[in-house]
């Protein structure tokens, strides 16, 4: 299995419109972030999770060159409104292309994206997608896939798990079945907004706790705002704990 991070900012994206701090103003190509999502490849196939308003900037530069499904943590702006990305993948792998969710999520899409599954004429294309509910669990192109519901402030939403690796986005709680199912992690990855604690969000010390709690072999941590400059980050977290980057690849 293959994670590609192909976005690792917030919602505004770093650097931030407007902004002059030295973490926006950084020349370090690591302090720049997309909005969050991540590539899965397995067995040749590939599971994008989210799709940012970056995605055809995303798949341009980091190469992607097939999506054969889609995993909605949830609907905000910065993990959906790249949906219509989507029609390029389907002409390049020649098919409809899965995409799952929650059913609040799913809902969401079905009516943000109406033109998608309503008689239009097309122009440019659509894209062809195939709403489908996650399932708590699932297998998908080899791996073993688990639905797990977290919280983004009171909003439920989903994380993912794949085979020994998770995705955790977005989240300020996470329930106790849940972080069992969290339990046995070679790779987890994590939101984790900013130093200070946040309302909808995993500040640092909560961030660190969990991983204290869970003890997985690595920690990534993503979702990361213009409060963290990466290399000062790295300099003072625990030696498994790292600040993910756009681009980062990992391996299992």
């Amino acid at each position: 299995m293959r994670i590609t991070f192909l976005g690792s900012g917030t919602s505004h994206g770093v650097p931030m419109i407007g902004c002059t701090c030295p973490v926006c103003t950084s020349t370090n190509p690591r302090n720049k972030r997309f909005r969050p999502s991540i590539l899965v490849e397995n067995e040749g196939r590939a599971i994008l999770v989210d799709t940012t308003p970056e995605l055809r900037m995303q798949a341009l530069t980091f190469g992607m060159t097939r999506v054969d499904a889609v995993l909605i943590t949830h609907t905000h702006a910065d993990h959906i409104f790249g949906m219509d990305e989507l029609r390029r993948f389907n002409a390049l792998i020649g098919a409809e292309i899965p995409v799952f969710g929650d059913e609040r999520s799913l809902a969401d899409i079905r009516r943000i994206f109406e033109y998608v599954f309503v008689p239009t004429q097309e122009g440019g294309g659509k894209p062809k997608i195939r709403l489908e509910p996650a399932p708590d669990r699932f297998s998908l192109f080899g791996l073993d896939v688990q639905s797990l519901p977290v919280f983004h402030g009171q909003l439920p939403i989903l994380a993912y798990r794949f085979d020994d690796c998770a995705y955790v986005t977005d989240v300020s709680r996470i329930p106790d079945e849940t972080m069992k199912r969290l339990r046995g992690l070679d790779i987890l990855i994590l939101d984790t907004v900013r130093p200070k604690p946040h309302k909808t969000h995993f500040g640092l010390a909560q961030a660190l706790a969990v991983v204290d709690e869970l003890q997985p072999g690595h920690t990534y941590f993503t979702h990361l705002s213009h409060h963290y400059d990466h290399d000062e980050t790295n300099a003072i977290l625990p030696e498994n704990v790292r600040l993910a980057h756009d681009g980062l690849v990992l391996e299992t």
